[in-house]
């Protein structure tokens, strides 16, 4: 593991097989990635960027990520969205985009990932802020989703208003707080959009300094008293950017709880 876990953050990765665009403005696209070998054909594995929804951070951070994915045989795309700063970003259009992000990728793949891909709606990965989008479209638009990967998601955004994450984060993507906008809040909050019919599996690491994991821990709980399909793997020895990390010791852990969705059925 690198002595600064966000050298993962600049590090270079293949470039993909193709780019496809899901709407018209520039950042609605998404860069595909056909898997490694022969094996069977797979549902569309799609990473969901974080970056506290800022236009700072895009998905070229998850290159080595959405590449290590692909080596292991798993059909790939790199969603890219809307983000604050951006004409177009915070409310409502990145959760938009996102939700048409998802709905339409597994068609647009289709011609180039041939039959290598598995028809269906695809697997969700989404990292930090990108696990809290990932954790929106399956709450809101459960029949495009087959499951989520969850790492270090910001699951509850109410408490990180509070907590002001990243300086204002939320109030960036939301316009404000709980006070002034609750009906923006119940539409996106994941804390507040519980039961969810989605196979979620959280994970999350105790030494998360960008995103406390007591909020995984709480959306966790509160899912699964609703009877969601829903559970959280803690990684004692993890911060924040190791889960997107091949090279780190949490990346055998990404691997199984991957596994756990069970998408080869």
């Amino acid at each position: 593991m690198p002595a600064d876990p966000r050298t993962v953050l600049d590090r270079p990765a293949p470039a993909p097989d193709a780019t496809v665009a899901y709407g018209g403005h520039p950042d609605q696209i998404a860069d595909l990635r056909r898997p490694a070998g022969d094996g069977p054909p797979r549902p569309l594995v799609v990473v969901v960027h974080g970056g506290f929804w800022r236009s700072e951070y895009d998905r070229s951070h998850t290159g080595p990520l959405a590449a290590a994915l692909a080596a292991l045989g798993h059909p790939v795309a790199q969603l890219e969205y809307r983000r604050t700063g951006q004409p177009g970003g915070g409310w409502p259009g990145t959760l938009t985009d996102v939700l048409a992000g998802v709905a339409a990728l597994p068609g647009l793949a289709g011609p180039v990932l041939g039959d290598r891909l598995r028809p269906g709606p695809p697997l969700l990965v989404g990292h930090s802020a990108g696990g809290h989008l990932a954790l929106h479209v399956a709450a809101s638009a459960p029949a495009t989703v087959a499951g989520v990967l969850a790492l270090a998601p910001v699951a509850d955004l109410a408490e990180a208003y509070r907590l002001d994450l990243d300086s204002g984060a939320v109030a960036a993507l939301l316009g404000g707080g709980p006070a002034e906008h609750p009906e923006r809040y119940a539409a996106a909050d994941p804390a507040a959009r519980v039961p969810i019919r989605v196979p979620v599996v959280v994970m999350h690491g105790a030494l998360d300094r960008q995103v406390p994991v007591a909020l995984s821990r709480s959306y966790v709980a509160t899912a699964r008293a609703a009877g969601s399909p829903v559970r959280l793997i803690e990684l004692a020895k993890c911060e924040h950017f190791g889960l997107i990390d091949p090279e780190s010791a949490a990346w055998p852990e990404v691997r199984r709880g991957l596994r756990s969705l069970r998408i080869d059925r």
